[in-house]
């Protein structure tokens, strides 16, 4: 049992992460805590992401005599590093929404806490 958690290691602190960040969107009820379990979230699948692409013993896509003999297992493939690029640019892009939406809606009720403003949205 030691030896599938040391193995697999990279995944378990990532599938920790995954729950960290769920449980902080699910169940806190002030709206800049489930922004930083949405952050938090986000960057545990990127991770997740990267950890499968990872090849030990491989280089980048570039042509190099030493790799030759092991041919194509000699090279990581660099689309899920570009594509993961991409997502943290929009994960940015979502946490700065949130936050100015987070703002506005401070201004206009005076709290951020999810249950108050029902109760202020039911009047």
């Amino acid at each position: 049992m030691i030896e599938l958690i040391e193995s697999y290691y990279a995944y378990w602190m990532c599938f920790l992460l995954l729950t960290v960040g769920l449980y902080g969107m699910l169940f806190k009820e002030n709206l800049l805590k489930k922004v930083i379990g949405l952050s938090i979230f986000q960057a545990s699948i990127i991770l997740f992401f990267i950890i499968v692409a990872f090849k030990d013993g491989s280089t980048v896509p570039i042509y190099d005599a030493s790799f030759s003999e092991r041919g194509p297992l000699g090279y990581i493939n660099p689309l899920p590093h570009a594509l993961m690029l991409t997502a943290i640019v929009v994960g940015v892009a979502t946490v700065g929404v949130a936050l100015a939406l987070l703002l506005r809606i401070h201004k206009a009720f005076g709290t951020i806490d999810e249950s108050t403003l029902w109760k202020d949205l039911r009047k």
